[in-house]
This record gives C-alpha cells, structure tokens and sequence, in this order.
C-alpha cells in the first residue's frame, strides 16, 4: 500500500494532466454533435469487432457439436425424401403400399477411423448395434456412396468403404440406363472403375454414375461418381470406364446409415429360389 501511495505521490503531476485531458475529451464529446457521432461510431465499431471475433471464436469451439446436429436433420430429411419418392412412384389411388413408402430409414453417424492408403479400407463409426445398425446395410454421405457395414458391436461399426478392392455395388450410368458395378482398383483414391458395361452401350466422359437399385441395400439414385475415361477395344466385350468418385474419402467427416426394411424379405426370397432351382 505504501508503495503505491509512493507511486501516485511521485507522478501526481502527470496522473492529473491525464485526468484532465480525459474530462476535457469527454466535455468536448458530450457538448458538440461532430465530436459525439463519431466517438460512439468509432466505440460501436471497435465493440461489435471485439463482440465479432469472440463470437467467432465461441462458434469455432462449437463446430463439432453443430455439425452433429447437421448430419442428424440430414439424416431426417433424406429419410423424409426418400419416403416421399417412394409414395410419389407407388402411389395409385385405391392400393397405397405403406411399406415401400417407408423402405428406408438414414442413421447419422460420425466417421472416428478411416484409411484411404490400403488395398483393403475400412471406416469405423460411433453408432451400433444399439443404433439399429447391422452388418449388410449401405451407408453414404452428403456428396454419395461411401460403403456397408461389414462388422458391428453396441456403440460401433466397421465399413467396407469404397476404396476397397473386394467390394463393389450395382450402379447404371443415369443418361443410358446401362447397368454394370463399381469396383476399385487400388491406384488412387478418388477414381475407380465401372465394370461389365457391354460394347453396344454408349458412355461417354461426363456421364453420370449412380446406384441401380437393384439390390435393396441403396436407394436407387444415390450419386457414385462422374465418367472420367471410356475406352472399348476390339477383343473385349466390355467397355474400360474409370470415374471420379463423387465422395472424396480423405475429406468423409459423417455418414448416413441406410436401414432397409425389405432387404431381408428380398434376400430371402431370393435365396429360396437359388436353393429350389437347385
């Protein structure tokens, strides 16, 4: 306390001409309309810069949580979609099929694992077993297809992702309607390869690749890849199309999980008649 009474003592000088200017800044402020605009623009603008940056920096720290919610109304609304395709295609005024109104559900999940430099990549998710999710069921993303679920406990999975090169799924080039599959060859991450496209179709760089719908584990429609090379030469029956990938995996942050209500009837229907053709 000393010291500091010794202080004030020993600047009383300079600690009053500092008082004073400041009681005469604030008399010139309050008593002329210039002076006053432009003090209160000045204090508005630094505060609302300050009140700016630590806003920015609140919402940054809040990033996670905000994306969460995103990926679950996304979830929401691709299964509000998909339901209203399906009423929209199966609609007749008499027989309505509430079933295949309601054929999928979307799961969001966040991605906690993910390798894109194997042979063999697999993509881990927080959401399980007690999330409804279970091995076979497709998953995608905001941009497309990503995987399926190829293991599962309580509060994870594990996904066969796309750049895998064991896995492939059933797609049609969208302006021709020509069906063939996917399938990776484990050059580069964000190209794979359309198989089985027969030489009397006509792709061409640009087109459009999306899933086919014909298995029941993804909706028909979801955006796979865009046509980067096509190429047919004379000994084959097939056309050699490579795709860019709609997903960049080195960027997937969230999944949606695909739940398919009629995947097991069709599997089994399908099973029953292999085994009785046999």
């Amino acid at each position: 306390m000393e010291r500091l009474i010794n202080f004030i003592y020993e600047y009383r000088a300079f600690l009053t001409f500092l008082l004073l200017e400041l009681s005469c800044s604030w008399l010139i402020i309050e008593n002329n309309q210039y002076q006053s605009t432009k003090y209160f623009n000045s204090s508005n603008r630094l505060a609302a810069n300050i009140l700016g940056f630590s806003q920015g920096v609140r919402e940054y720290f809040s990033l996670r949580t905000i994306n969460e919610e995103l990926s679950r109304e996304n979830a929401v609304l691709r299964t509000d979609l998909e339901r209203i395709n399906q009423l929209r295609e199966n609609y007749f005024p008499t027989d309505l099929d509430s079933s295949k109104a309601d054929q999928y559900k979307f799961v969001s999940a966040k991605v906690i694992a993910n390798s894109t430099n194997l042979y063999k990549n697999f993509i881990t998710i927080n959401k399980g077993a007690a999330d409804g999710i279970m091995p076979g069921m497709a998953a995608i993303s905001n941009d497309g297809a990503v995987g399926k679920v190829k293991s599962v406990s309580r509060n994870y999975s594990v996904l066969i992702s796309l750049l895998n090169v064991d896995e492939q799924i059933s797609c049609v080039i969208k302006r021709t309607n020509h069906f063939g599959s996917v399938r990776w060859d484990g050059l580069h991450q964000r190209y794979s390869n359309l198989l089985y496209i027969p030489r009397h179709a006509t792709p061409v760089v640009g087109d459009t690749v999306i899933t086919s719908g014909y298995n029941a584990v993804f909706p028909e429609g979801v955006m796979v890849g865009i046509i980067r090379a096509a190429d047919l030469k004379k000994e084959t029956n097939f056309w050699d199309i490579q795709i860019e990938l709609s997903q960049d995996f080195g960027k997937l942050s969230f999944v949606n999980v695909i739940k398919s209500r009629l995947k097991n009837e069709k599997d089994s229907l399908e099973q029953l008649t292999i085994v009785g053709k046999k």
